[in-house]
């Protein structure tokens, strides 16, 4: 998910060192009094709500950002062992048996989990804590389609239409979560056989894949202002339901309406974790950390840092936030269990079918 600066949930191919943020920036071994958090590109928090976790808890949080969460989790994977840290946030539904699999977390009941909805919790064991939902969705310059009289796309099909031709830019399903979470609500919506052939079809309608989301949204796209700024040729774009009220918030001079649009009829629900890492070094500091994160004060934080909703129930969302990023109606789902089976499998059929 995108944060509060609107920075990337996406990076491109390859791994990218660890930067250290927050309020133990560069100290480079963890202590019982310091929790280290290993999380994506988009991990934002308000520094008030922050500094009073570490306040009440008396731990210190350490930031180490590792770029995509697919990126985040393979390298943690690798380095199980050894962990960078005691808190992996970012692993999504689209990843969580990669990470479960891996035998990357160890169980943890946060306090506050009874107050989130069942069907955020997947996994039985509690081996991930829910943290937030949004939707990927293909997201349109409204300028562009009122200048040249055309009705923006609503639905995976509409893409697909010579009308689109040479429009849609999404990112790399191998490398980026938006591009996973595109390709897994297509086989949702068109099924295990329909889907290579949508693709198919999508590639001939001139589809642009990029390594990640900050490259599509920002400079390839032409509905962000800072796509308008790089010459982005491309009016639609994959990514998130949540993405037009940022267009309007942190504008200079705030518009009356969002300058981009949702497709509703391409979105895919995505639900994020944080987990225990297996040999934390800290885990008594890492349990608390995951108690707040399901707290209500967090929780209420989110939406206006990481563009996301919360799985609390009670916690409030700003009125901006619903007015201009509603979540989707009716996303495409798919059970963690189908994901697991198949996934894999469709990103090197997907690549074979779109990259090469």
């Amino acid at each position: 998910m995108h944060n509060k600066t609107f920075v990337a949930a996406a990076v491109g191919l390859g791994l990218v060192a660890l930067s250290a943020c927050g309020s133990t920036q560069g100290q480079d071994k963890a202590d019982s009094k310091t929790v280290t958090l290993v999380s994506h590109d988009s991990w934002a928090v308000s520094k008030s709500v922050l500094a009073d976790f570490e306040k009440r808890s008396g731990y210190k949080v350490r930031v180490l950002k590792d770029g995509d969460a697919g990126q985040a989790v393979n390298k943690a994977i690798l380095t199980k062992d050894n962990p960078q840290g005691d808190v992996l946030f970012g692993v999504d539904n689209t990843l969580l048996s990669r990470a479960l699999d891996n035998g990357l977390f160890q169980p943890y009941t946060a306090k506050g989990l009874d107050k989130v909805g069942a069907r955020y919790q997947l996994d039985g064991k509690h081996r991930v804590t829910p943290v937030d939902y949004g939707d990927i969705c293909v997201n349109y310059d409204k300028a562009y389609f009122s200048k040249h009289h055309l009705a923006p796309p609503q639905s995976y099909a509409d893409l697909a239409k010579p009308a689109y031709k040479n429009l849609l830019v999404t990112e790399n399903a191998a490398t980026a979560s938006p591009g996973l979470g595109f390709l897994l609500g297509s086989a949702a919506r068109f099924g295990d056989n329909g889907w290579p052939d949508y693709w198919k079809k999508l590639k001939a309608n001139g589809v642009k894949v990029v390594d990640g989301w900050e490259q599509a949204y920002y400079q390839e796209f032409s509905g962000s202002s800072e796509g308008k700024k790089a010459g982005g040729d491309r009016p639609l774009v994959v990514s998130y339901a949540s993405s037009p009220p940022a267009e309007v918030i942190y504008a200079k001079k705030r518009p009356a309406t969002a300058p981009t649009g949702v497709a509703t009829g391409t979105c895919f629900r995505q639900i994020e974790f944080a987990g225990l890492l297996s040999n934390a070094k800290n885990p008594k500091g890492a349990k608390a950390f995951l108690d707040f994160l399901v707290s209500k004060e967090f929780q209420e934080d989110m939406p206006l840092n990481m563009y996301v909703y919360p799985v609390v129930a009670g916690a409030g969302v700003p009125a901006d936030f619903t007015k201009y990023g509603p979540p989707a109606r009716h996303p495409e789902t798919m059970a963690p269990e189908k994901i697991a089976a198949d996934r894999d499998q469709w990103v090197k059929t997907w690549t074979s079918l779109v990259l090469k």
